[in-house]
Formats: C-alpha cells, sequence, structure tokens
C-alpha cells in the first residue's frame, strides 16, 4: 500500500492535470466517470497515489508526471505564451498539464526550439543570467557580414556580453549567446551595423533541436536529454 503522504485528493490530481476545475472533476468523478484500478470510483475525496495507481477518464488512460518536458519547433506566427489574443505556442499542445509554461521565449517571428515544462526550478536555472547559459541560433543577414561586424560582435557589443559567430558565410552564421535579453541577437547584429532577416534558435544549453520536429511538432525530452539539462555547469556561480 503506498504510504499515506504520497496519496492525494482524486479531484485534485485530475485538477492539476489540467482536465478541468476542482469543482468540473467532482461533477464528473461522481457522474462514473472515473476509475481508479478499474473499479469506478464516486467519491472525490478518495484518496489515491496517482504515481501508483491506474486512473482512467471516460476510459481513456490519464497518465500522471510531476514534471513535463516537452521539445517544440516553434513555427512564425505564434506567440511565446500561455494566453492571449493571437495564436501561442501552448495551443498547439494537445495534452492538459497545468502550469505548463515557455523555458526562454521567442519572438513571434523567430523559429526553432522551445522548452515548455511546469519545472520552475530548471527553468530558473536555464534562464538566470547569472548562469550564462548558452543559447545558439541560425542567423540570416540583410547585409554581408564583416569581419569588423564580428569583431564588435565578439568583443560585447554595447549593453551585451560578448557572443561567439560560427559557421559565417557572406549573409548567414550562428550565434552563441548568454543572456536571453529582449530581442538580444536581432540587436547586437543591429548595433553592429547589420540587420536580421530570419532568425531560428537551435540550442538551448546542451539540447539539440530535433530537426526530424515539423514547425509546431513537439515531443517528450529523452532521458539523455534531460540529465544534460539538470547537470550543473562547474563554472557557474553558485546560488
Amino acid at each position: 500500500m503506498a504510504d499515506a503522504e504520497q496519496k492525494q485528493r482524486l479531484d485534485r490530481i485530475l485538477c492539476n492535470l489540467g482536465y478541468g476545475s476542482r469543482r468540473e472533476m467532482q461533477k464528473r468523478i461522481r457522474a462514473g466517470q472515473v476509475r481508479v484500478d478499474g473499479q469506478t470510483v464516486t467519491d472525490p475525496s478518495f484518496h489515491v497515489d496517482p504515481a501508483r495507481a491506474s486512473l482512467e477518464l471516460n476510459g481513456r488512460q490519464v497518465l500522471w508526471q510531476r514534471y513535463v518536458y516537452l521539445m517544440m519547433n516553434k513555427p512564425a506566427g505564434v506567440i511565446s505564451a500561455s494566453q492571449g489574443r493571437e495564436p501561442c505556442v501552448l495551443d498547439l499542445v494537445q495534452q492538459p498539464v497545468k502550469g505548463l509554461a515557455v523555458c526562454g521565449r521567442l519572438d513571434k517571428d523567430v523559429e526553432g526550439l522551445l522548452l515548455l515544462t511546469n519545472d520552475g526550478p530548471l527553468v530558473h536555472r536555464l534562464l538566470h543570467p547569472r548562469y550564462a547559459i548558452e543559447k545558439e541560433y541560425e542567423v540570416q543577414l540583410h547585409f554581408a557580414l564583416t569581419d569588423p561586424m564580428i569583431r564588435l560582435i565578439e568583443a560585447g557589443i554595447g549593453e551585451y556580453r560578448p557572443a561567439r559567430i560560427r559557421n559565417a558565410a557572406e549573409k548567414t552564421c550562428t550565434i552563441i549567446v548568454t543572456e536571453g535579453k529582449f530581442h538580444e541577437v536581432k540587436r547586437i547584429f543591429q548595433a553592429a551595423g547589420n540587420e536580421v532577416v530570419h532568425l531560428k534558435r537551435i540550442r538551448l544549453k546542451n539540447l539539440c533541436l530535433d530537426e526530424s520536429l515539423q514547425a509546431g511538432e513537439y515531443r517528450p525530452l529523452r532521458e539523455a536529454e534531460l540529465r544534460d539539462l539538470r547537470a550543473e555547469d562547474p563554472a557557474a556561480d553558485p546560488e
């Protein structure tokens, strides 16, 4: 039998998983729509260990996870927010997850890697400036990229930390930044006398975009990917 402290009210479990409000879940439980380990339960206060019990809602299995980690290939034209008047990236997620949030937003016109999770401590560590987590972008430019521009960017331009330019060609390159300020990459190139015409994030720390994901598609992180994201950077400042 599961320890008492592992158990939670059935209505609370379903609510926390995003299937509806507590009141809605109470109505559905009383209506006989929920089964626990194959048995119909009509008491919303029935206590269950969600990590061990088999739950069904309207005949469909309910998968319980404390934290969810999704990699998305963000398409252009959607905003990196949970809700709003415009289409949002979370509108593309089919599974209900309460508290799911975007780790490191991308502008509406920017494509590429997004991490979606409800793991607040991990989001904090990946986004806090003190940890200098690398973000890598593929960039297309309006003007030819020159050596003086590269030197300016890599020395640290304006308010921005030094960035690294890789794979430089006439009007394309990748850039690695460690801050994540508002419009950072666009403003870095603007300060260097150029203009970004297309931007795609391809890496966050050591999590690389799965190129098999079409725009708007997502998948759960693999165990190795999550382990690498969680790994402490020995060079980072302590909390």
